[in-house]
């Protein structure tokens, strides 16, 4: 029989790149998609150094989220998808069609490609983002069941593009998917071992401590969850008879304080953290430089306030048992330290 074939979207990217190393390791053949055949060369290598193995089960194919050309052929003969890729671009945006258009546009254009190759299922990566944003900062336990309020406080760009992109691939589904069946996974903030030297989302603050880059540990709290575990949730999802239709929150432990993640790069990394800042920015200092400084208003929104969630749902579903937040950080710091990302 022959092995199933899994396409992946966005491979080259750090979510997507797990998820290549985690369907290869269950003996999936993989193709996964970028801009450019170009890139393969360099994403090869990039998978080879956080352990692809079954490399003559991994194929590339050139398709674009912006473009219909190109995803007729990339679905040829696959079984299952995941549609990763998105562009990221958390906080301030200066133009957020940049992010709103690519995120939607492109959700809808694999998921009709999946349905007209006859896919019998797609799972789709949203957010934390897509849920527990512009709501009242209470003790609200977020679940599925909630949805990010678009126009509310301290809602963003990638906010609102997450939450809309997942909004019109379930309408999508419902409307005009046929017989396809979507999944969609909504990770906490995602941490873990790089596959190439691009920093982004929750790795930027880790970075930004290694460096000494921030002035002091500000009010702020997050969820954390490994990428390796995310990967994992993805595969078993592609065939999880109870994930069919679902949404499902990723998370692991209570949301961490930057000041707990601080001391976790200190007391693990040694002198490696050595400019990890111990201090702390007082709010009223966030707040005042929030008037002028963007980045510090989206900052300023969530000043003391630690998201809660559950994870009941895909401990039941999928069988998810992921490891401690701590591990994430770690993971992620040494990482950014092994590839030379934090300065000297």
């Amino acid at each position: 029989m022959a092995q199933p074939r899994v396409l992946v979207t966005g491979g080259a990217g750090f979510i997507g790149g797990h998820v290549v190393l985690a369907a290869l390791a269950q003996g999936y053949r993989v193709r996964t998609t970028v801009r450019s055949l170009d890139r393969e060369g360099a994403v090869r290598a990039s998978l080879a150094g956080v352990g692809l193995t079954a490399a003559d089960h991994l194929e590339f194919a050139a398709a674009d989220l912006t473009r219909d050309d190109g995803w007729p052929a990339a679905l040829d003969g696959i079984d299952y998808v995941i549609h990763v890729a998105s562009p990221v671009m958390p906080g301030h945006v200066e133009d957020e069609q940049e992010l709103l258009v690519p995120a939607r546009d492109g959700a809808l254009r694999v998921l009709r490609a999946a349905r007209d190759a006859g896919v019998p299922r797609v799972v789709l990566t949203s957010a934390f983002h897509a849920v527990a944003w512009g709501h009242p900062h209470d003790d609200h336990v977020f679940t599925e069941a909630d949805w990010t309020v678009l126009d509310g406080p301290g809602t963003d760009a990638y906010g609102r593009s997450k939450t809309l992109a997942e909004r019109a691939a379930w309408d999508f589904a419902a409307a005009a998917g046929g017989e396809l069946e979507l999944t969609t996974l909504l990770p906490v903030a995602v941490l873990g071992p790089l596959v190439n030297s691009s920093v982004s989302g929750a790795s930027r603050v880790i970075r930004q401590l290694l460096a000494g880059q921030l002035p002091g540990l500000l009010n702020l709290y997050f969820p954390v969850v490994d990428v390796r575990d995310v990967a994992a949730a993805h595969v078993t999802a592609m065939t999880a008879p109870g994930a069919a239709g679902q949404r499902i929150l990723l998370g692991s432990d209570p949301a961490l304080s930057m000041a707990e993640i601080a001391g976790l790069l200190r007391a693990r990394l040694g002198q490696a953290a050595a400019r990890v800042p111990a201090e702390s920015v007082p709010d009223e200092t966030v707040r005042a430089g929030a008037a002028t400084s963007p980045a510090l208003r989206s900052a300023a929104a969530d000043l003391g306030y630690a998201r809660r969630f559950s994870t009941e749902k895909a401990r039941r579903v999928l069988g998810w048992n992921p490891r401690p937040s701590a591990d994430a950080v770690i993971a992620a710091g040494q990482s950014i330290l092994d590839r030379g990302l934090a300065g000297s």
